[in-house]
């Protein structure tokens, strides 16, 4: 699922529409859908707990974002995506040292493999190591950290007692993601056109689909798990798609990071 929803994103990209508006219109179209079902069945009220957690997700979300299409705009896109994809250890770790999440020793070295294999995988990973300069490196570590705490705060809606109010959360989130998303634009006076809301109404149905598939999925496997894995089968379809969807190439080190990645998912399933 997360595979599609980048592959929609990089297909916007090259036509060129502007992803903040691409964002916006995805969130509010997730909480617009959550907030009819409610509706629909009457239970439109949310509570506190909910509440809170969406409105932190929501506002860590928007900003995950945002920071990541700036940074493309300053810094080589290889460094950027690196870190977008590598701040899957964030989760990992806290779901190991702060929610004592079990992990077997051969569950272990599955999940370090898995992140050799992101290394690899991640086309010009090297280019973290020459950013130029101290700003280009703080706005890199900032997508890091910022993507790896919105991973974190998804681990967190089952530690928080509401894993089974998953669409209201949900809600909450996109109406908060997307409501700081609509007032970025306005600040910037960006008007947005017809194709970029189109595009982001059509991204964020398959958003939806997504997150609670992701969901569902961290409320039956520990997060020690899930997202080494995630990122590993997201990271070989990505390169897969960029080889026959896209025609790019890939180099060496990219298959072998496939190859270690498929062993990955093997020795951890």
């Amino acid at each position: 699922m997360e595979f599609g929803f980048g592959q929609l994103f990089k297909w916007s990209e090259r036509r060129n529409l502007y992803a903040p508006v691409v964002v916006s219109a995805n969130y509010l179209v997730v909480a617009g859908l959550l907030a009819l079902y409610a509706l629909s069945r009457g239970e439109l009220a949310v509570d506190d707990r909910t509440l809170q957690l969406g409105l932190v997700t929501g506002t860590v979300f928007i900003c995950s974002m945002l920071a990541m299409t700036r940074a493309l705009t300053l810094v080589k896109a290889s460094a950027v995506l690196t870190a977008f994809r590598l701040a899957l250890v964030v989760p990992t770790a806290v779901s190991a040292l702060v929610w004592n999440e079990p992990l077997t020793e051969l569950q272990a070295a599955g999940a370090l493999l898995a992140l050799v294999a992101l290394v690899l995988m991640t086309r010009d990973a090297g280019a973290l190591l020459h950013l130029g300069n101290m700003r280009n490196l703080a706005l890199v570590l900032l997508v890091f950290c910022l993507q790896g705490t919105s991973l974190t705060c998804l681990r967190w809606v089952q530690y928080a007692g509401i894993g089974g109010d998953q669409p209201k959360f949900l809600m909450v989130t996109g109406l908060v993601a997307g409501g700081w998303g609509a007032l970025y634009l306005l600040v910037n006076r960006r008007r947005p056109q017809k194709s970029e809301l189109a595009t982001g109404a059509g991204i964020g149905l398959y958003n939806l689909a997504a997150l609670m598939v992701i969901l569902t999925a961290l409320s039956q496997v520990p997060g020690t798990v899930f997202f080494p894995m995630m990122g590993c089968t997201v990271v070989v379809l990505d390169n897969l798609a960029a080889r026959f969807l896209w025609k790019e190439r890939l180099s060496p080190a990219t298959l072998a990071g496939i190859a270690l990645a498929l062993a990955a998912i093997c020795i951890t399933l």
